[in-house]
């Protein structure tokens, strides 16, 4: 029996959750663990232009590693891959096609497609697919597998309520106080083991008005799409529930730098590529050039025009 009276904890919420049937477990890096060992792959091939953090598992895994390049719409130079290797595909910014994945799909047959900056892409029949929420919704953990793939243990549960201060401080206050908070958060999946989804974390994902989150990402997308095509080297599609907007110049450096001065913060969100790849690569430049203008649920067409404001009159 469970206990009964004293001070109410948190609500339990009843809405619907948006990818309900699929595996929900604590993190990205582990439902990447949670298919190489429920599918025994042993050899995987990534982009260049990639979060070392796949990186990471894979060694930790015993996966060979091989690499492939894409080009400027993101698309991958495609490799020449053996029967027992497996082929990583990323969504970058949601802008490949079920099209174009569904033809990767009939050409390689074992792909992982990574949907992390997708969240509102629905999955497509027949690949293993896997979603962060994190990188959409306030909370502190949690991932989205979609396979058919099992293993057969069971799985410990994960806690999140120690991990969940900074982003209920943000909400009070200011980012700037909760940042180191944030990024010891963010290292902390480094070495951690398959968990299901915390229990926290999956009632606050019940919690969400999705059809809002949706229309407001994807109505900041189209605005700053329409402010900046004829600017933009990418050549950009609208999509729905965006991730971030892409917008690749050559004076990006500059551009951040005063973004920053004017508190629009924007991530470097592959910092390891510039390291490992040559200046002269296009791995390099969709690194260094691409600023991740950020079109989430918290503004609206009031600030998507003040950050159109400040790059265009910088």
């Amino acid at each position: 029996m469970k206990e009964i009276g004293g001070y109410i904890e948190l609500d339990d919420f009843h809405g619907k959750m948006l990818h309900e049937n699929a595996k929900h477990l604590n993190c990205g890096r582990t439902a990447l663990m949670y298919l190489i060992e429920s599918k025994n792959i042993k050899k995987l091939w990534l982009p260049y232009f990639m979060c070392d953090s796949v990186f990471d598992v894979c060694k930790k895994c015993d996966v060979e590693i091989r690499y492939y390049h894409v080009d400027r719409d993101f698309k991958i130079e495609e490799p020449n891959i053996h029967i027992d290797e497996w082929l990583y595909i990323v969504n970058y910014y949601g802008q490949l096609s079920d099209e174009y994945i569904f033809n990767l799909k009939e050409k390689y047959k074992n792909i992982i497609l990574d949907n992390a900056q997708a969240y509102f892409a629905m999955p497509l029949n027949g690949i293993d697919t896997l979603y962060t929420c994190r990188k959409f919704f306030g909370v502190s953990d949690g991932a989205i597998l979609y396979t058919n793939a099992k293993i057969d243990r069971v799985l410990p549960v994960d806690e999140s309520f120690e991990r969940i201060h900074y982003i209920l401080g943000r909400y009070e206050r200011t980012a700037g106080e909760f940042y180191k908070e944030s990024s010891d958060n963010n290292a902390f999946f480094k070495n951690e083991p398959i968990k299901q989804m915390s229990k926290l974390t999956k009632n606050i994902l019940h919690g969400i008005d999705y059809d809002y989150i949706e229309k407001r990402r994807t109505e900041n997308f189209a605005y700053l799409n329409k402010q900046f095509s004829n600017i933009n080297i990418l050549n950009v599609k609208n999509i729905n529930g965006a991730f971030m907007y892409p917008l690749m110049v050559k004076n990006a450096e500059y551009i951040r730098k005063r973004l920053v001065e004017k508190k629009i913060f924007i991530p470097v969100l592959w910092p390891n590529v510039l390291k490992e790849m040559t200046e002269n690569s296009i791995e390099y430049h969709l690194a260094s050039d691409i600023l991740p203008l950020p079109c989430d649920q918290r503004y609206g067409i009031d600030e998507m025009s003040y950050i159109v404001e400040v790059i265009k009159n910088g």
